[in-house]
């Protein structure tokens, strides 16, 4: 028979007390084999992110990449971590309390704000729990991927859903899926690519750098592709690109399948020589800079670039808790105030 837990305070039945879940993908919680491991062991078990037969994956990811891989990342993650810990985590607890912050006042019967990761800690479940805690009667759940994916967002609510299945007392739940083409969104990455090009001067060329995924996933229905492509679209409309001075490009490919292309080390490497001088990138897909922003593109991307003949390379880090990224969610939290 199973076993539904209650909160140890349940909230009056006249309660409207907002809770919100503001959720990522995870990091591992220190940078050393070990670390990463657990979190790759947890990861790369999810079904959603390895569309495989268990028979199958199981034995290679446990028997071959978890053995190789984690020292290699581990290597990596040294090279971005802050003195606070992980970046990912570090700016989304950040951007929680500046958001938190904002909607004190704003929402009738007050808001509270936790994180939760799909994968290592702090968990969704323990997200969960902090809100139930909190007195939360209503749940939004916001997965802080811009554009749908059923590899991350469609993960992330599998995690939701499996936590909540054990409460006796669901609360109301709503799902905020994507928010690639929110003008707010767009406005947000407009300003940050302005105010970066302020600082260190505009390039010749933008780069928005996407996250990858296997092409047979957009083959068979996934929406991403197209989502990330309309949120270039509105980005280079924004900032009055010409055709010839933005392009797009999918980054972190793992394994040997074809992935969502053109990938962006071949882009790197082929417009710095045809003659490109100088180059700025941007990911968008990323709200919180994390190993493939910091890493992927501001360190191994900018050698890329530079070893094959360009001369200048800007990363316009990601919104993280950016005052404009803090009201754009803000405006997705609040009932009735879309952007």
């Amino acid at each position: 028979m199973p076993q539904y837990s209650s909160s140890p305070t349940p909230p009056p039945a006249e309660s409207s007390r907002i809770g919100v879940l503001l959720v990522n993908l995870g990091s591992p919680g220190e940078p050393t084999s070990r670390g990463v491991r657990r979190f790759l062991a947890e990861m790369l078990s999810d079904p959603r992110l390895i569309e495989l037969p268990r028979v199958l994956w199981l034995p290679v990811l446990h028997g071959v990449i978890l053995r190789v891989r984690p020292r290699r990342s581990a290597r990596l993650y040294r090279k971005i971590w802050m003195p606070e810990g992980s970046p990912l985590i570090v700016y989304a607890r950040r951007l929680a309390n500046a958001l938190q912050a904002t909607l004190a006042g704003q929402i009738e019967g007050g808001a509270a704000v936790e994180i939760g990761m799909c994968y290592a800690e702090p968990a969704i479940a323990a997200g969960l729990q902090a809100l139930r805690t909190s007195g939360m009667q209503r749940l939004i759940i916001l997965p802080l991927y811009p554009q749908y994916a059923g590899v991350t967002t469609g993960s992330v609510f599998d995690h939701v859903a499996a936590e909540l299945a054990r409460w006796r007392v669901v609360p109301e739940l709503r799902l905020i899926s994507d928010y690639h083409d929110v003008p707010a969104y767009i406005a947000a990455l407009t300003a940050s690519v302005l105010e970066h090009w302020e600082k260190k001067g505009r390039s010749q060329h933008l780069l928005m750098s996407f996250h990858s995924m296997p092409k047979r996933l957009f083959d068979r229905g996934d929406p991403y592709y197209t989502r990330c492509q309309h949120t270039a679209r509105l980005l280079a409309t924004a900032l009055g690109l010409g055709e010839k001075e933005w392009s797009l490009s999918f980054q972190s490919r793992f394994g040997y399948e074809e992935w969502l292309q053109p990938y962006t080390a071949d882009v790197l490497r082929t417009r710095a020589r045809d003659g490109a001088r100088n180059l700025t990138v941007i990911c968008p897909g990323f709200s919180l800079d994390c190993l493939e922003s910091l890493e992927e593109i501001a360190i191994t991307g900018r050698e890329i670039f530079l070893e094959h003949g360009g001369e200048s390379f800007d990363y316009v880090p990601a919104l993280n808790d950016r005052a404009d990224h803090v009201v754009m969610l803000n405006k997705l939290i609040r009932p009735g105030s879309y952007p």
